[in-house]
């Protein structure tokens, strides 16, 4: 007897959501269940189910909440109405501050586990949907769980098991204030100099076409970890500032070597400590 497909639930169809409905709709092992309000039809093209209606995961085995940030917590209670103990959530928010403080005020009906895919990109909505995006990426968990482990390493994404009470202050360093750096140093060049700009501009100005929602979001509920980080940056400006020509040289050529490194010829992330 063949084994129960696994009742995979998507909240939500955004690049997160539809990129992994589009990495898992092929794999025998799951039978995935979508929701949206607006974006639930194009899903029809890789599941059989999939509605408007959010009692389709009524009997998921396990969810990902992919909605937008500022609209998880109410997608969370929504599910609390219909769901049980035994089905596994998740959500995939790049802030866990609100969450954190959420879950220590409240019980959940639900396994709720905080996670993470570092995956993105500045385009949005279900259109950009990519099967590849989680490919070689990190995925960060709260706490490690078989069946979320599984459909992690089955999209070919890395779960780490990380202390989420430090999450957003590494998401500050990392990914908030270079998305905001990158709309800065855009607007910083002036129309002129525009003109001949080239891969260099183009390449550490991509982020400044994220979606400004998003932007928002980091500034309104990451915004002390974001300008702490900024502070960081500019003491290590004043502290290039009064080096030598040769401990410039140096210090240029140890982040070089380390920056080298970091990715694999393929573009993931392979540091380590």
């Amino acid at each position: 007897m063949k084994n129960a497909r696994i009742k995979l639930g998507i909240l939500g169809l955004g690049l997160i959501g539809s990129s992994l409905l589009k990495a898992l709709y092929k794999n025998e092992k799951y039978e995935i269940y979508c929701h949206s309000n607006s974006s639930f039809k194009n899903a029809l093209k890789y599941c059989k189910n999939s509605s408007n209606d959010i009692n389709i995961l009524k009997n998921c085995d396990i969810i990902f909440v992919c909605s937008k940030f500022s609209k998880t917590l109410e997608e969370l209670e929504g599910l609390n109405n219909i769901l049980n103990k035994k089905t596994i959530v998740c959500d995939v928010a790049s802030i866990k501050a609100e969450l954190l403080n959420n879950l220590s005020n409240k019980k959940y009906n639900f396994n709720f586990i905080l996670s993470h895919p570092m995956a993105g990109s500045e385009k949005t909505g279900f259109k950009a949907g990519d099967k590849n995006l989680f490919k070689g990426s990190k995925w960060l968990i709260q706490k490690n769980n078989k069946l979320l482990i599984q459909v992690i390493e089955d999209v070919e994404a890395i779960p780490l098991k990380i202390d989420m009470n430090n999450h957003d202050y590494m998401c500050a360093q990392i990914s908030h204030l270079p998305a905001l750096l990158s709309f800065l140093l855009f607007d910083c060049a002036d129309d002129y100099s525009k003109q001949i700009a080239s891969s260099g501009f183009r390449d550490t100005t991509r982020l400044a076409m994220t979606n400004s929602d998003l932007i928002m979001g980091m500034l309104k509920n990451n915004g002390e970890n974001i300008f702490s980080a900024f502070e960081l940056l500019k003491k290590r400006l004043n502290y290039l500032k009064n080096l030598s020509d040769s401990e410039k040289i140096k210090l240029f050529n140890t982040i070089a070597q380390k920056r080298a490194k970091m990715y694999d010829k393929n573009g993931k992330n392979i540091f380590k400590i």
